[in-house]
């Protein structure tokens, strides 16, 4: 029985599952859009609204817990996507308390049958202003 078992496999043991999310979630935010399975796209999208709403609380909170957040976050993440860019997208998605993320279904890929779907942020860089 799956009682209490969150979460999908994607065909992967655990290590390589947890360092194809933490790929895909730097490349995410970088980018903020991303083209991938359902599957993959809907374990993302949970991924990635939990370090949103991280990287909100380093901007409400003090100096000692923005430090301690911030290590739990370098944990998660790939070296390429910094604090001052979490930030930046902390300060977006200030007003909101979820959503932050789109999930757009695409069709079936042609070579394999895969569902697709794109994953993208919900407010862009230019519509902040």
């Amino acid at each position: 029985m799956k009682h209490l078992k969150k979460g999908r496999k994607l065909g992967r043991v655990k290590n390589k599952r947890k360092a194809l999310l933490k790929i895909m979630l730097g490349d995410l935010l970088m980018k903020e859009k991303i083209s991938t399975t359902e599957a993959k796209a809907k374990e993302l999208k949970s991924a990635a609204e939990k370090i949103i709403s991280q990287a909100k609380k380093i901007n409400a909170g003090g100096q000692k817990e923005t430090l301690k957040i911030a290590r739990n976050l370098s944990v998660k993440l790939p070296r390429q996507v910094s604090l001052p860019r979490l930030k930046n997208l902390a300060s977006r998605f200030a007003k909101r308390k979820g959503g932050c993320l789109r999930l757009t279904k695409l069709g079936q890929r042609y070579s394999d049958g895969a569902k697709m779907a794109v994953l993208e942020l919900t407010e862009k860089e230019t519509e902040k202003s």
